[in-house]
């Protein structure tokens, strides 16, 4: 009797612990985040996810000034989303995030986004890296920064499904723009959804919607962009590292990404 109640408590102290890193911001969707079919853009959804995060950061003192200040900012490598339906104009949407996991160089953080009904409407997992801001270079996870997020200290190296070869992609090359960098010194990571869809077309993106958008990494290289025209579409009939701007700039690099994302019909 004495063991199940030991068990018991420490399984309502484990449940306590996540409750309390979830955290959740209500934002209503406003129309110059939406596209012309009155939906919310992805950029615009990923921006609001992170100042989620970014919030909650702050309210555990261990916000951009705290991690500044070590020398140090937090750089996203990595996104797996999944989507029921996109956010509608007016909308008033719950945007949660909880800091799951952590090893030694990798954090891991997901997001939900929800309507007031409590309805699940997209998913996202991320990984987090810290950069040195001097060095550009990928540093080890600190434990004082970490240690407020009650996140799991893990061993193994959380893997994506990866994604799938393209066949015949369309490629269009994108200058990389003073003002597609952000204060971190490199390119926002909503920008990339901006190139990556924007090669798809008005006629294409004006009658689809997207479903889900597979892992993949971003890299800066001297390259074109690619994005997938290939197993783009499903039969369903519904919507369902770093260098500095200057650099960028003056040596006319473009950035390098290779995505396979899905998108679904729009209904009626």
């Amino acid at each position: 009797m004495f063991e199940i109640v030991i068990i018991l408590l420490y399984k309502l102290r484990k449940d306590m612990n996540n409750l309390a890193q979830r955290y959740s911001i209500k934002h209503e969707i406003a129309y110059y985040e939406c596209d012309i079919n009155q939906q919310m853009t992805l950029p615009s959804l990923i921006q609001v996810m992170i100042k989620a995060s970014e919030e909650q950061s702050d309210r555990l003192n261990r916000g951009s000034s705290y991690v500044n200040q070590l020398n140090l900012g937090w750089v996203i490598t990595n996104y797996e989303i999944e989507v029921k339906r996109l956010p509608l104009l007016g909308e008033k949407i719950i945007f949660s995030t909880l800091a799951t996991a952590y090893n030694k160089y990798f954090c891991y953080r997901d997001f939900f986004i929800e309507d007031e009904a409590g309805n699940c409407l997209v998913t996202v997992s991320s990984v987090f890296v810290l950069m040195d801001l001097s060095t550009r270079k990928i540093k080890a996870v600190d434990e004082e920064i970490i240690a407020p997020y009650e996140s799991e200290k893990i061993k193994k190296i959380k893997r994506f499904n990866k994604m799938q070869p393209l066949s015949n992609p369309k490629t269009s090359p994108f200058k990389v723009r003073f003002y597609d960098i952000d204060s971190n010194k490199h390119v926002n990571n909503a920008i990339y959804f901006n190139w990556l869809l924007d090669v798809l077309g008005y006629e294409f993106l004006s009658t689809h919607t997207i479903k889900r958008a597979p892992p993949r990494r971003w890299r800066d290289v001297r390259a074109v962009a690619y994005a997938a025209w290939s197993n783009l579409m499903t039969s369903e009939n519904r919507c369902s590292r770093y260098r500095s701007p200057r650099r960028l700039i003056s040596t006319n690099w473009m950035m390098h990404y290779v995505i396979s994302t899905i998108f679904s019909q729009l209904g009626n």
